[in-house]
């Protein structure tokens, strides 16, 4: 059974930024896609950032040119948050999307945003 392990979430200051990670327990086969996607209480889960195989990157308009996704020859990927805003508050959940049209998801990292 493949895990999503995510970590870098916390508490942080409007302004300042935060890094998150997200590793697989083991190989995935076939990856389409790796994202963020985030969920603030009450609401739906929403995608916040994707990058394909190929290496196209997708953002919620909402986040552009604030944060940035990237991915290492490992199949990480990464979610560098700057300029972080209250409306980021939210657990924070790695996606991996193959070709097989198989998702996992990670457990979710709780990020914070507060003076």
């Amino acid at each position: 059974q493949v895990q999503l392990v995510e970590s870098g979430g916390g508490l942080v200051q409007p302004g300042g930024s935060l890094r998150l990670s997200c590793a697989a327990s083991r190989s995935i086969r076939s990856i389409s896609a790796m994202g963020w996607y985030r969920q603030a209480p009450g609401k739906q889960r929403d995608l916040v950032a994707r990058i394909t195989s190929g290496g196209v990157t997708t953002y919620a308009d909402s986040v552009k040119g604030r944060f940035t996704i990237s991915r290492d020859s490992k199949n990480t990927v990464y979610l560098q948050m700057n300029h972080l805003k209250p409306e980021d508050t939210a657990v924070y959940y790695c996606n991996v999307h193959t070709y097989f049209d198989h998702n996992y998801w990670g457990q979710g990292t709780q990020v914070t945003v507060s003076s």
